[in-house]
């Protein structure tokens, strides 16, 4: 199974999911083609409600746990609880694209040399 369905499975068996939307961007960034390593996740649940949007974080992080230890580098989340998806006209943020920051890139000051 792939990680983008493997994060999907996950997430749909630990919340009454009303809405989900498991984006794979990694093709934003600089990674190898066909990555799976960024991923943008909506997650429209009543296991939502009364939660800070830290909680909220923590438990999607908690059930992905796994994915985050083997190669899923960044989560996009947006956590809503049905009201307030309904309150957000049923979207979301675009997701920045990527502006570097590889250690391959020249032009990354961390990429610098000190002596140079």
């Amino acid at each position: 199974m792939d990680v983008q369905k493997t994060i999907e499975a996950k997430l749909r068996q630990a919340f009454d999911a009303r809405v989900m939307m498991i984006e794979n961007e990694s093709h934003k960034h600089n990674v190898p083609p066909n990555s799976e390593t960024h991923f943008k996740v909506t997650l429209v649940s009543p296991a939502f409600l009364g939660q800070s949007k830290v909680k909220r974080h923590q438990a999607i992080y908690q059930v992905l746990a796994a994915e985050l230890a083997a190669g899923v580098h960044a989560l996009a989340m947006h956590p809503f609880t049905p009201e307030e998806w309904a309150a957000q006209n049923q979207s979301t943020p675009d997701s920045p694209n990527c502006l570097g920051g590889s250690k391959n890139d020249p032009g990354a000051s961390f990429n610098k040399r000190a002596d140079s």
